[in-house]
């Protein structure tokens, strides 16, 4: 679900998307992968039910998880240019958003490598999860036909700069590692804030290489664009 060079349109054309019965179902399946791990994690389902913390979360998951694949779009148009990414990248991307949580739940299970601050923190956490989850929804939307799981460049498209992408390049990055890191604070898990910062990290290279590809195509337009707006970070 990773998004690929942000500021890209490109034709809304093409093949016919799934049905969104088969979309919400496979939403609903990851979501149950997710609630798997954390009752694993957290000793059982009946531990899981009554934990409210982890309920919220894996409601707040389903709702991003059935938007997420409710929006996601059919592309229309091939890549003029796809940039090869390493497996292991991919690998991890995908791998430590799903852990993260989890294994921040065992660590509250097991008392190991817990974070101060106790229940305000945790339900800041709850709350950093569900933010993380509706920037990336927003940005999803707005890209529409433009989202892509790889580093590619499509043979029609604009530069995108209005709405959220005005001040923040890659808010689809940010929402995904925001909503890592609220799943990691939930359970004051320490111990997964490793994990995340390494996703951060994956995150950062992949958005320079997209950028470089897009300043390469769209010249002195693009490096307009990147002045006044930040990578992660608004830039005012």
């Amino acid at each position: 679900m990773l998004e690929s060079a942000d500021p890209m349109t490109e034709p809304t054309a093409g093949p016919r998307r799934p049905h969104p019965i088969v979309s919400t179902v496979l939403a609903l399946l990851v979501t149950a992968l997710d609630a798997l791990l954390l009752a694993v994690a957290l000793g059982g389902v009946v531990r899981l039910l009554a934990h409210p913390r982890a309920v919220t979360l894996l409601i707040l998951w389903a709702i991003g998880a059935v938007t997420l694949a409710l929006l996601r779009p059919v592309r229309g148009t091939a890549a003029a240019t796809v940039e090869r990414e390493s497996p292991l990248v991919l690998i991890g991307l995908f791998l430590i958003p799903l852990l993260a949580a989890p294994l921040a739940a065992l660590s509250e299970r097991l008392a190991i490598g817990q974070l101060p601050g106790g229940d305000p923190v945790r339900w800041m956490g709850v709350a950093l999860g569900g933010l993380g989850l509706a920037v990336r929804i927003v940005a999803m939307a707005q890209l529409g036909p433009r989202f892509s799981p790889l580093v590619a460049l499509q043979k029609e498209h604009t530069l995108e700069t209005g709405g959220l992408y005005a001040r923040i390049r890659h808010p689809g990055y940010l929402g995904a590692w925001l909503a890592a890191l609220g799943g990691a604070l939930a359970f004051g898990g320490g111990i997964s804030l490793p994990l995340v910062l390494i996703m951060g990290l994956l995150l950062s290279a992949r958005a320079a290489r997209e950028e470089a590809m897009l300043e390469r195509r769209f010249g002195e337009d693009y490096r307009r664009y990147r002045a006044h707006s930040g990578r992660f970070v608004p830039r005012f």
